[in-house]
C-alpha cells in the first residue's frame, strides 16, 4: 500500500482543524455547519491517503455513512451500545439527531466533487 502523503496532510490540518473548532469555537455557524460539512471532507482525504484508485462514487458512499451515523443518533445509538459514559464514543458518534447536519454533509460532498473535478486530476 502506497500513502498519498499530500491527502494524509489534507486529511491532518483538517482534522487539527475540526479538533479546534471541537473544542474552542462555541458559536451558531462555525461549530454546527462548518464542522459538519468538513467532516465529510476529513473522511474522504483520510481514505484517500491509503486508496490511490479513483473509486468513482466514494464521495457518496462517504455521504451515505454520515447520514447512517446521523440516524443512529436518531435511535439512540450511543445507549443501544451502552456507551452513554464514553466520552470520546459520544464525540466521535454523536448523540443528537438534526436534518441541518445532513445538509451540511451534502454541501462537504459538493466540496468533494469539486476538488475531483478542478484538483484531483
Amino acid at each position: 500500500m502506497k500513502i498519498n502523503y499530500k491527502h494524509l496532510s489534507t486529511f491532518i490540518i483538517l482534522l487539527i482543524i475540526e479538533i479546534y473548532i471541537g473544542l474552542f469555537v462555541h458559536d451558531n455557524i462555525i461549530r454546527p455547519f462548518v464542522g459538519d460539512a468538513l467532516v465529510v471532507v476529513l473522511i474522504y482525504f483520510f481514505i484517500r491517503s491509503f486508496i490511490s484508485k479513483h473509486i468513482r462514487f466514494l464521495p457518496v458512499y462517504i455521504f451515505l455513512f454520515a447520514c447512517l451515523i446521523e440516524v443512529g443518533q436518531y435511535f439512540n445509538l450511543i445507549s443501544l451500545l451502552h456507551m452513554e459514559n464514553l466520552k470520546g464514543a459520544k464525540i466521535i458518534i454523536g448523540s443528537t439527531f438534526d436534518l441541518n447536519d445532513i445538509f451540511c454533509y451534502f454541501l462537504g460532498t459538493i466540496l468533494i466533487f469539486v476538488y475531483e473535478v478542478k484538483w484531483s486530476k
